[in-house]
């Protein structure tokens, strides 16, 4: 029923199928590590079954990131304790998070630099922008409570840079920094004036939130133009303005589209657990909404 039903987890049953493919093994590996790391009187593998497999696992996984099911819900439903979906979750949330944006056949992008790296080889340009989720406030008396409060939504929340292709597939989530971080600042921490200098050729799109960013990169960063005028600007250059900003609104508004894929996802409109857990559930989401978003592979010829 999961299965058969886009609905429960947001993917088809053939990208679930990949999946299973994918991180099985991956997690068959971990499983095994785990229990040969430490000593043993029976043999690894020995003992009860798993009440849950890692079909069910990664169902019930799929199920809370896509629409914030709880824990205790997921248990009623695959007739187990709530111990072991938490459990299960913690297992394959990381597995996901290795996974990386998918972008066509069996090429991945886990980080900035493998994003920068697979723009400049096949040469197309880039969206830049930050999205912000909403988290617990921190607890009283502790020093980075005020660190997440941001000025934009004036909301406890963590940024999170998102990088997308001119056409609105995923390519890159992550970089997270407190709410009170702004854009080109975290931008900056990511190291993408860096990566940039080392291919010249590419181009990214941003808002006003990077302005100083063009100047830095030598315009390799592209955002809207500055106001020249504050008052008693001619009428000709204010018509040119506004065209100008209309015109890069309309060729960077694609990767707002990205970010609403990102937050069709439940795990992401808010997030009620530890912030800790971002630095895995962004990644992870990432790469589910990316295989999600992705075009169809053009077919075999010959």
């Amino acid at each position: 029923m999961i299965v058969n039903g886009p609905r429960l987890t947001g993917l088809t049953g053939n990208v679930i199928a990949e999946l299973v493919a994918e991180i099985g093994p991956l997690w068959a590996d971990q499983q095994y590590r785990r229990l040969s790391g430490r000593p043993r009187r029976r043999a690894v593998g020995a003992g009860a079954r798993h009440k849950l497999v890692f079909v069910d696992r990664l169902l019930a996984t799929l199920v809370h990131l896509r629409h914030g099911v709880t824990h205790d819900v997921l248990a009623c439903w695959f007739g187990v304790h709530r111990s072991t979906i938490t459990r299960a979750i913690g297992e394959i949330r990381p597995l996901l998070a290795q996974c990386g944006c998918a972008v066509g056949s069996g090429i991945r992008l886990r980080t900035l630099a493998d994003v920068v790296d697979y723009l400049s080889v096949s040469g197309q340009s880039a969206i830049i922008d930050a999205t912000e989720i909403r988290v617990r406030r921190p607890a009283a008396g502790t020093d980075s409570r005020d660190r997440y409060v941001s000025g934009k939504s004036k909301q406890n929340a963590v940024k999170v840079l998102v990088v997308t292709d001119t056409q609105g597939q995923l390519l890159f989530g992550g970089a997270l920094q407190p709410g009170s971080c702004p854009d080109i600042t975290q931008a900056r921490n990511a190291g993408l004036v860096e990566l940039l200098d080392q291919h010249r050729d590419l181009h990214i799109l941003a808002d006003a939130g990077y302005q100083a960013l063009g100047a830095q990169t030598g315009g390799q960063v592209i955002t809207p133009p500055h106001r020249k005028f504050k008052k008693n600007a001619p009428t000709w250059w204010e018509e040119r303005f506004t065209q100008q900003r209309k015109a890069h609104s309309s060729r960077r508004i694609r990767v707002e589209h990205g970010i609403a894929h990102l937050k069709n996802w439940r795990a992401l409109s808010r997030h009620l657990g530890r912030r800790e857990l971002l630095d895995e559930l962004v990644p992870a989401i990432a790469g589910l909404a990316s295989i999600h978003r992705r075009p169809p592979q053009p077919a075999a010829t010959g």
